[in-house]
């Protein structure tokens, strides 16, 4: 079938599409994801005047090469599926674009040849190809995760084998899957000297989303490596806690509420997972819906991330309300009493009632439960 997405008009797997296998994928729920593809590479273009080659690494349909080149990028699409080459290539000549379509494992070329931009988007895990993007890429690597069930410790042991971490399944599942994520790619680009630093973020519906600039310095790696520690977290009044380091300290007796269900996580990213004015420029570039069919999401997205707090982890206002037994208020009174007496309190891009706070849980309780009901 023919669809049309970001002015590009693309022959897409279906019932209507002749010749093409199952196993070339299409997902209309990825557009978000590939809007804000589009508007970072212009914006990443402003920041980076060099940057001139991307590579679409897992090109399936082509749909982002084909964007990517219709916004005048020098495009290379790749994918180990012939039938997903020969869509990619009649789609890029479809649209008049020009582009080079190759056939072959992109870890191969990966790390024969060198790209400005590298974007990963494979379908779950994307540590299989991570080691040969940071080995060859000069600016810019774009990583989707889709496996977000290993990534926030939902599958425990998949998780730990495809991220070389322990994550842990808390009530901040998704900033969980994002910290994993960011640790393991760090931890990649630190073996070849490279330092990652995250300028745009996020997690939506299922998957984490993370574009990282590079810089290839051995002291850029191991700052990046210093971004990296463990998260301690409470089970049962949902205490947490977090440290630096690539040495875990776990803490055994809940310092809040004495209590004994102690969880560590790590090592995860605590760095800033965004660059707040890179995201602005971002936004800026998300025109009329015309071009970018979710133009209002992805703004308001951006506009959650720029005023985003760099705390590690978030709270959800409605678990915290349960687990005290009391009735929730509206958010933005919520976060009122937090900053009334002093705290930082944002709300998170992660859903309607998350928040971050450099607030404890006992000082959160503390500044909120007399205007709770």
């Amino acid at each position: 079938m023919r669809i049309t997405e970001g002015g590009v008009e693309l022959e897409v797997p279906g019932e209507q599409t002749d010749g093409v296998e199952e196993s070339v994928f299409y997902n209309p729920r990825q557009e978000l994801n590939r809007d804000l593809t589009i508007a970072t590479l212009r914006a990443y273009r402003e920041r980076e005047e060099r940057a001139e080659s991307y590579l679409d690494a897992m090109t399936a349909s082509g749909i982002r090469g084909v964007r990517a080149a219709a916004d005048g990028w020098e495009v290379t699409c790749s994918d180990v599926n012939e039938d997903a080459i020969d869509l990619a290539r009649s789609n890029l000549a479809r649209n008049d674009c020009e582009g080079t379509v190759e056939h072959r494992n992109v870890n191969a070329l990966m790390h024969e040849q060198v790209f400005d931009v590298i974007d990963l988007d494979p379908y779950g895990t994307p540590m299989p190809f991570a080691d040969a993007a940071f080995a060859n890429c000069r600016d810019l690597v774009c990583v989707t995760a889709t496996d977000t069930a290993p990534l926030c410790g939902a599958h425990f042991n998949s998780g730990v084998r495809s991220y070389s971490a322990v994550p842990r399944n808390t009530d901040y599942h998704a900033e969980m899957g994002v910290r994993i994520l960011l640790s393991a790619l760090a931890r990649s680009a630190a073996r070849f000297d490279v330092g990652v630093e995250p300028i745009l973020t996020h997690a939506t519906s299922h998957y984490v989303r993370t574009y990282l600039e590079l810089e290839h310095k051995a002291t850029s790696a191991d700052a990046a490596v210093d971004e990296l520690g463990h998260i301690h977290h409470c089970e049962d009044c949902l205490y947490r806690e977090h440290e630096g380091g690539l040495l875990a300290d776990p803490v055994e007796t809940c310092p809040h509420c004495d209590g004994n269900r102690m969880l560590t996580a790590g090592p995860v990213w605590l760095g800033s997972i965004r660059d707040p004015e890179f995201v602005a420029a971002v936004r800026e570039e998300v025109s009329a819906p015309d071009e970018f069919g979710t133009a209002e999401k992805a703004r308001e997205l951006c506009l959650e991330l720029e005023s985003e707090l760099d705390e590690p982890t978030h709270y959800d206002q409605h678990k915290l309300c349960r687990n005290w037994g009391l009735p929730a208020n509206a958010m933005d009174d919520f976060l009122a009493d937090l900053r009334e007496v002093g705290y930082e309190a944002s709300r998170a891009h992660y859903g309607g009632t998350t928040f971050k706070t450099d607030a404890s849980i006992g000082e959160i309780r503390t500044a909120t439960e007399g205007n709770l009901g």
